[in-house]
C-alpha cells in the first residue's frame, strides 16, 4: 500500500504530488487498467511478443548510433 506522510507545515498539494509520483512509479494504475477486463492468453502473449520486437528494434538502433 502506498502511503505519504504529511509533515507539519507541508502543503497538501506537495503531498498529493508525491503520492501521484509514487503511484506512477509503482505501476499500480497500469495494473488496474490491465485487470479491468479479461484478456485471453493468446492476446496477452501476442502483446508481449510485439513489445519484445519493439524493444529489440530500439536496442539495435541505439547500438548503431554508438558505433
Amino acid at each position: 500500500m502506498i502511503e505519504v506522510e504529511v509533515r507539519k507545515g507541508q502543503p497538501i498539494d506537495k503531498a498529493l504530488s508525491i503520492f501521484k509520483r509514487k503511484v506512477k512509479q509503482s505501476g499500480l494504475m497500469l495494473e488496474l487498467r490491465e485487470r479491468s477486463f479479461y484478456t485471453k492468453k493468446s492476446d496477452y502473449l501476442r502483446e508481449r511478443k510485439k513489445k519484445a520486437v519493439l524493444r529489440n528494434k530500439y536496442k539495435v538502433l541505439k547500438e548503431k548510433e554508438t558505433i
